[in-house]
């Protein structure tokens, strides 16, 4: 049966555009050659954590949604979208093996007067180099003369309350100014304002540009934590006080490491490095072993060592209120303090199974007993049903990597 759209990669990428475009009565089709979330999302459940809940999934499906692995329904489609995952080579740079590999599979069914968009994050140049050169010799045709070819860089925050799908921008650049306005009449249909690049390289070098810039400014803030730390300065009072500036400032706060999907990329191909990039990745890389080292002095200083004292950890998602673990420091902050031999739990309403090096951590059923009972709690992210001042007053000693206490209730990152 024939679909307006295919949707091609059903993850963190792709579900909340097949989302948006079945609410917005599109007749829309989920491909992955990955049988397992194409069942899953078939039976009305979430393939991916932190991305839909069941009820909305449900809702797609009774709108017309329909997943599958079958390559031919790709050969029916008026718009095809690619979103599948990229992620960070042994040399750094983004690996696109399953771009490419989506892009094989459309080619060998591609029609003509398709428009086919890449939302995947690619270094600048993949759409005009690599995915038209696999689309052209897969299928025949020429980009920009028997199908449209466009860059849109994703743009999700997942969980939000306030930028969804239809609230946030949606930039396109086409390889042709056709490419574009087919671009841009497509995602007129989703999201309130389209803005148009001045072609591919401009709107991939979008994605580069703002995963980056998230990056670097929370590298520039945990290195702050670490110096006001150290000079005895309240950090998170100096952001509340910068932050009534009115230009040229915006806040960003510190945390035990970073998480989520978003990559920095320090290199692109040959090109030279962005230096920044890099040294901010190394910054934010060692904030894990700093939130480690808090929390043996403050044992330390307690009177306790690291070794067989009692660590909850609270919050193990990379995001609060929601169960998605991508890139948590909670994995290598957990596996730092049992090698120092404590004795790791945890609690989060969003995670009720975590295992740490293949062995399951004992997970706390009663927050507050818990923590009272433990020499240490370390409150890793802030989830919205956690009580902090209730909890500062249970807990024996608590280290807040997120400032979400109330001043002078826990000790700080």
């Amino acid at each position: 049966m024939p679909a307006d759209l295919a949707v091609i990669g059903l993850g963190h990428h792709g579900l909340p555009l097949a989302q948006a475009a079945t609410a917005a009565g599109i007749d829309t089709i989920g491909y992955d050659t990955d049988p397992r979330p194409v069942a899953e999302l078939a039976a009305g459940r979430s393939p991916v954590d932190g991305s839909l809940t069941v009820p909305e999934i449900r809702r797609m499906l009774a709108g017309g949604f329909r997943p599958t692995t079958n390559p031919a329904e790709l050969g029916r489609v008026r718009t095809a979208v690619l979103c599948a995952p990229t992620s960070l080579g042994p040399d750094r740079t983004l690996d696109l093996t399953a771009v490419t590999d989506a892009a094989r599979a459309l080619a060998a069914r591609l029609r003509p007067h398709t428009t086919v968009l890449l939302e995947s994050p690619v270094p600048p140049g993949t759409t005009e180099g690599l995915l038209r050169e696999v689309l052209e010799s897969g299928s025949g045709l020429r980009a920009g003369r028997d199908f449209h070819l466009a860059y849109s860089p994703g743009r999700l925050d997942p969980g939000s309350r306030t930028h969804d799908y239809a609230g946030t921008p949606k930039v396109i650049g086409g390889l042709t100014p056709a490419c574009t306005e087919s671009a841009a009449a497509f995602y007129g249909r989703l999201t309130d304002k389209v803005v148009r690049a001045r072609g591919p390289r401009e709107a991939e070098t979008v994605k580069l540009l703002e995963t980056n810039f998230r990056h670097v400014n929370i590298a520039l803030v945990n290195e702050m934590a670490v110096l006001c730390h150290e000079l005895g300065v309240d950090l998170w009072d100096v952001i509340r006080c910068a932050e009534t500036k009115p230009f040229g400032f915006q806040a960003f706060r510190p945390g035990p490491g970073v998480g989520g999907h978003g990559v920095p990329v320090d290199t692109v191909g040959a090109h030279r490095p962005l230096r920044l990039v890099e040294l901010a990745g190394q910054v934010n890389e060692r904030m894990p072993q700093y939130v480690v080292q808090r929390a043996a002095t403050l044992l330390n200083e307690h009177g306790k060592s690291a070794r067989g004292a009692r660590i909850l950890l609270l919050g193990i998602t990379y995001k609060p209120d929601l169960p998605d673990r991508q890139g948590s420091p909670a994995d290598e902050i957990a596996r730092r303090l049992m090698d120092l031999g404590a004795a790791v739990s945890y609690h989060d309403p969003h995670v009720p199974d975590w295992r740490v090096r293949e062995l399951p951590v004992p997970r706390a059923d009663s927050l507050y007993e818990a923590a009272a009972h433990a020499d240490l709690t370390v409150l890793l992210q802030h989830h919205r049903t956690y009580d902090l001042q209730g909890l500062s007053v249970k807990a024996q000693l608590l280290l807040d990597t997120r400032g979400a206490t109330p001043a002078g209730a826990a000790h700080r990152l």
